[in-house]
This record gives C-alpha cells, structure tokens and sequence, in this order.
C-alpha cells in the first residue's frame, strides 16, 4: 500500500507537470521581429537583444524571432507585413510610414536636421508625438522607440563636388519620393533599386552612385564598387521600431510599457554605438583607397529649396519650421 501511494503521488506530479508545461506552451505567444539590415549592424544586435529581453521581463509568455537582412522582405513588403499579419514588429524609417501617413516622412526633406543630437530632439519634441500619433491614427500601428540611423552621404564612381557635378549621374535611392529631392534638384538620374540588390548594380555598373549613411556603406561593402565617398549630409535620418495595430491592441498596459521600455533601450543602444562608429569610417575609407571630399552643404541646400516644394509630397512646412526651431 506504501509503494502504491507513493506512486501514485509521483504520477500525479507528473501529470501537474505536464499540464503546466502544457498551459505554458499555450500561454506563449510567438511573434516575428523583422528588418532589412546585416546581422553584423546595431540595428540587428540591439533587435536580438531586445528580443530576448522582452521574453525576460515577460517570464518567457513572449518569443520573438528576429529576422534580418529582407528575409521577410524588402522594406515595403515588411511595412505592408504590419497590416497583413506576417509581421509583428519592425524596425523603418519614417520615409516607409509615410506611404501610409505622408507628413511623418517631413524629415527626409534634405538638410532638415543639423545633426543627430538636433534629430534625437525631436524625437521627443510635441511636433514628433504629434507626427506620430497622425501615423497611429491611420494605421492604427505604433512607434515605441527611434534610432539614429546616421548621415546619408552619396558614393560615387564620378567625383562630385558641386551641385552641377551630379547632374547626368545615374544614382540608386531607396522607392521612396523623399529620396529623390536632393539628386534630382541637381540634376542627377534616379533609379529605385531594392536594398539587397544595390552592391550588384554598382558593381555591374546600372548605376554610377548610391546614396546612405557610412555605417551602411561599410557594412554592405559598396566601398568595394565605388571610387569615392562625397559628404553630402543631406538627411540626417533615424529609424523607428514599429508594433502592429493587432499586436498593440492584444497588449496589456503592462506589457505595453514593457515592450516600450525595452524598445527604447534597444535604440539607445544601437544609437550610441552608430556614432562611434561613423566617427571612425572616413580614415576607414581613406585607408581603403577612396576619396573622400567634403561639399557645401548650403549650395545644395539652396538648390533643394529652390527646386523641391513640400506641398509635392505632401509634407506641411509649418512642421519643417517647428523642427529647424528645436534647438
């Protein structure tokens, strides 16, 4: 009778196991974690670190697989993923959301920030909650956190010095109508090549240049099909971590700020750790062999104004205004 009781307690602690284990299983919820960048950039280690974060705070009710590099796709497709469920989380630019909300991508107009201690603050300024809450009331997604991204600067097989110099010149830019202000009010031919496919249309030479931030020049190797690196500075941009409409709603409060939490450590991070290294990359790219020549930003500046209103992509000025006025 002993031996029996005994086992039957043992069965029956095995069986609370399994229910428990089972209950568990059913309580976690799996979600994808997508973005368009190398597994070597911040962008990506802070995106794997805030993964395993947020399934820490949550004692493990959260899984999020991260998925880099376009494997769910190229940046649109991840944008458009948010609405149709393939996606939970993803980490854009502001020039993406405003395919869905157009005043947001306001700071895509060239030269709109000094640098990125003027971009971060805006990105606690009324004017970026405003922008933001427009894009949540329209799609119903929300921003918990922005990144710095770094300074876009061209690359180039042509030298370019001036304004003029670009004009003619066939130049890649992200499917995007801010993009294309700078370039285009100097005269140069834009070609919307997908991320993924830009080091193989430089090196076959569809297009003569490209346009992104050091850290992005060096982590897709482009250095490797390009002559010479020209310090445009013409968008100081930043990336936000975007959470689905459908996600947002299922979360409680205290997840919710959970997930803000964690998102908005994720970016301080991977911001602190773009600056160091776009602060190193000029002597990098010096050292690989290409020249690289500084502009005058006020001349392409003026060409921009001159040639690219903001009424043609449906940014407000007033907005434009209230940034340059952040100090």
């Amino acid at each position: 009778m002993h031996v029996l009781k005994k086992l039957t307690i043992v069965l029956a602690a095995s069986a609370a196991a399994l229910m428990a284990a089972t209950t568990v299983g059913q309580a976690q919820t799996k979600l994808k974690w997508a973005h368009v960048y190398e597994t070597s950039e911040p962008f990506h280690t802070a995106s794997v670190w805030a993964a395993q974060e947020i399934n820490k705070r949550t004692s493990n009710r959260y899984a999020i697989d991260v998925y880099p590099a376009s494997q769910l796709g190229k940046e649109a497709d991840i944008n458009q993923g948010l609405s149709l469920g393939s996606v939970d989380i993803i980490i854009s630019g502001s020039s993406f959301a405003a395919k869905s909300y157009p005043p947001i991508g306001v700071t895509y107009y060239p030269y709109t920030f000094r640098d990125a201690d003027h971009l971060l603050a805006y990105t606690k300024s009324d004017v970026f909650k405003e922008l933001a809450k427009g894009y949540e009331d329209k799609t119903g997604h929300h921003i918990v956190a922005v990144t710095y991204y770094g300074v876009r600067h061209t690359s180039s097989n042509k030298p370019i010095k001036t304004c003029a110099d670009m004009k003619g010149l066939k130049i890649r830019v992200p499917d995007v109508p801010a993009y294309l202000a700078m370039p285009r009010a100097c005269g140069a031919n834009t070609a919307p090549i997908a991320f993924a496919e830009v080091y193989l249309a430089l090196q076959n030479g569809t297009v003569e240049a490209q346009e992104n931030p050091l850290t992005t020049i060096e982590a897709k190797k482009f250095y490797e099909v390009q002559k010479h690196i020209v310090l445009t500075g013409h968008i100081v941009d930043h990336l936000n971590t975007i959470i689905s409409a459908s996600l947002w709603k299922k979360l409680s409060d205290e997840d919710r700020k959970i997930f803000t939490d964690v998102a908005q450590e994720a970016s301080a991070k991977a911001t602190a750790e773009i600056k160091v290294n776009e602060a190193k990359l000029v002597d990098f790219f010096k050292e690989k062999g290409l020249t690289v020549t500084e502009i005058n930003k006020d001349e392409f500046r003026d060409a921009v104004l001159k040639n690219v209103s903001f009424e043609s992509f449906d940014y407000r000025k007033a907005d434009w205004d209230r940034i340059q006025a952040i100090k």
